[in-house]
């Protein structure tokens, strides 16, 4: 799901699973599952980082589709919603912090 290059490893990142999850779902053809629709969300942020996203199958306005979701399935939609984009967020920062700071070669004095 990474493009060519890239190496990191994306389920030892916070949210991992959940953007797998949905990234996979992507690829499925499966767009409004909780997954897809916040690697929808931050598809462009997640592109930039190397992520290969099926661009056809994202949903048109997927904050909106996920908290409609979240609402016809739990008592606390806005919290949870809240709480999916700020793990959304931390994922799209670890992998962006992955590449940016690469380990470094120990100097030799």
């Amino acid at each position: 799901m990474l493009k060519k290059g890239r190496k990191v490893n994306l389920n030892e990142l916070p949210a991992g699973e959940i953007i797998l999850m949905g990234l996979r779902d992507l690829h499925n053809g499966e767009s409004n599952t909780i997954g897809a629709l916040l690697v929808a969300i931050a598809s462009t942020r997640l592109t930039e980082a190397g992520l290969d996203i099926p661009k056809n199958h994202l949903a048109l306005e997927p904050e909106l589709t996920l908290y409609a979701r979240l609402q016809d399935e739990r008592e606390d939609a806005y919290a949870y919603y809240n709480a999916l984009l700020n793990s959304l967020n931390s994922f799209c920062n670890a992998i962006e912090l992955s590449y940016k700071y690469e380990p470094s070669k120990k100097i030799r004095s």
